[in-house]
């Protein structure tokens, strides 16, 4: 195992976000800016995609590559379940592996916190360890009061969790990070985003934002083309596929990029009228950052994105449709509705990080 050397007068935490897609490593980045800005060393962990993302964004940072949750969905809804069932004695497999690297890296190493986003065996008994989570209830169809139990009982192990949302009834994630009974100890961190409303001129008038697991991702990018290809509309589509360099096409009327580092994104979203995207809680985050207006097309087969998008609908605030049915015209539909705002909420960061000044376990 790759051994790392760091300042001996600053402490060091690792952030390791899962890899499903790009939102659990983009939600963590706010918080290694503030583990910097606050004089801590970050060690990144993670795999795929996810660790490039986080590399290209923090490129003076030290890392560990850590065992591949290898998730992907099936091309249809219906199968999903199934897939992720089957796929469960490999995921076991996976958090006995980061288990077994957490601890070897310790022996080794010092290191005085773990920030796990999802990542279920990334903790330790002798650092103090923070689980990332904005579902205290799983959404997962019939089965969801069954694995919302083993979430909470794994989030149990970790010495708290952190909710990105705020407490009160008027909130982003909805039934998923609330309880209305518990003795987890929970902090709710606000919705955090990388990302901040910009007066900037609008470029382009509908920004298509994809992400998530393949094939729906390319199942998704596919739709996406066929319904603007020959839209009279500036379109910018980022197909969020992490490579080595940006690189840019045209097809039809969509300009095409691969990727988007933060900063660039960031303005990309500013410059659009409105995004069209999945309802990932972490673009729900990021979008009710900047204020833009938006149209959701859920994930086939997953409850958690479909709950957000109907949520969010029912609430008049951004309107959904079902992948196969996505089109061009049901853009028209989100003028009627009153688009996503930011929260304000002040997160005391030098308050949340005291949890990594003491010594060993709570």
């Amino acid at each position: 195992m790759r051994t790392f050397v760091f300042m001996a007068a600053r402490k060091t935490i690792m952030v390791a976000p899962i890899h499903w897609g790009l939102g659990h490593a983009t939600r963590c980045i706010p918080i290694i800016r503030a583990l910097e800005a606050h004089g801590w060393n970050v060690l990144l962990g993670s795999d795929g995609a996810a660790l490039t993302l986080l590399r290209k964004e923090f490129p003076h940072l030290n890392y560990i590559e850590l065992p591949a949750y290898n998730i992907r969905y099936s091309k249809t809804g219906f199968w999903l379940k199934l897939k992720l069932f089957l796929h469960l004695p490999d995921i076991l497999r996976t958090i006995q592996a980061e288990k077994r690297i957490i601890s070897e890296y310790i022996e080794e190493n010092d290191l005085d916190g773990i920030i796990s986003d999802n990542r279920f065996g990334i903790r330790h008994p002798e650092v103090p360890s923070v689980f990332i989570t904005h579902q205290l209830n799983v959404r997962s169809g019939a089965t969801s009061p069954l694995t919302s139990s083993i979430h909470r009982r794994i989030i149990r192990k970790f010495d708290t969790c952190w909710v990105p949302d705020v407490e009160g009834a008027i909130n982003l994630s909805g039934r998923l990070g609330h309880l209305s009974k518990t003795t987890l100890p929970i902090t709710y961190l606000g919705p955090i985003s990388r990302f901040r409303k910009k007066e900037i001129p609008q470029i382009y008038d509908v920004l298509c934002l994809l992400s998530g697991p393949e094939p729906q991702r390319s199942l998704f990018e596919k739709k996406c083309l066929e319904a603007f290809q020959n839209s009279p509309k500036k379109i910018l589509l980022v197909q969020g596929v992490i490579a080595p360099k940006e690189l840019r096409s045209v097809k039809g009327a969509v300009e095409i990029v691969n990727f988007l580092k933060s900063e660039a994104l960031e303005t990309a979203i500013n410059q659009s009228e409105v995004v069209v995207s999945r309802s990932g809680y972490t673009t729900i985050m990021d979008l009710a950052a900047t204020g833009k207006k938006a149209f959701f097309v859920p994930t086939p087969g997953q409850d958690e994105q479909q709950y957000l998008a109907r949520r969010l609908d029912r609430l008049g605030l951004v309107p959904h449709c079902r992948q196969d049915t996505f089109s061009e015209a049901q853009l028209d539909k989100i003028p009627l509705y009153k688009g996503l705002k930011s929260f304000a909420f002040t997160l005391d960061y030098t308050e949340l990080f005291r949890l990594f000044e003491r010594e060993g376990k709570l």
